[in-house]
C-alpha cells in the first residue's frame, strides 16, 4: 500500500485530530475510529496510524460505507496511515 491520495504539504489535507491505534488489532482500530469521528465536525480530518495490516481492508470500507473521504493512505515502516475528511454526518 503505498498511495498517495493527497498533498500532505497542502493546508487542507492537515489532520485536526491525531489517533494512534498501533499496537491494536481488529476490530480495535476500526472501533476507536469510529467513536472519534462521532466527536468530531463536518469538514474535520483525522490521521489515524495503525500497525495491523486489516485495517487496509477496513478502514477504506469505513469511509465507503459512512461516506467519509479516506483523502490520503499509505504505508511506512510497517505503519499504515489514513487521513480521513467527516461528512456531514
Amino acid at each position: 500500500m503505498s498511495e498517495k491520495i493527497a498533498d500532505p504539504e497542502n493546508k487542507n489535507t492537515q489532520p485536526t485530530i491525531e489517533l494512534d491505534a498501533t499496537g491494536l488489532f481488529c476490530p480495535e482500530p476500526v472501533m476507536l475510529l469510529h467513536n472519534k469521528i462521532r466527536e468530531m465536525n463536518k469538514g474535520d480530518m483525522l490521521r489515524i496510524v495503525a500497525t495491523d495490516p486489516s485495517t487496509t481492508r477496513d478502514v477504506p470500507k469505513f469511509c465507503i460505507y459512512l461516506g467519509h473521504e479516506l483523502v490520503e493512505k499509505y504505508e511506512q515502516d510497517n505503519k499504515y496511515f489514513y487521513l480521513i475528511r467527516k461528512n456531514e454526518f
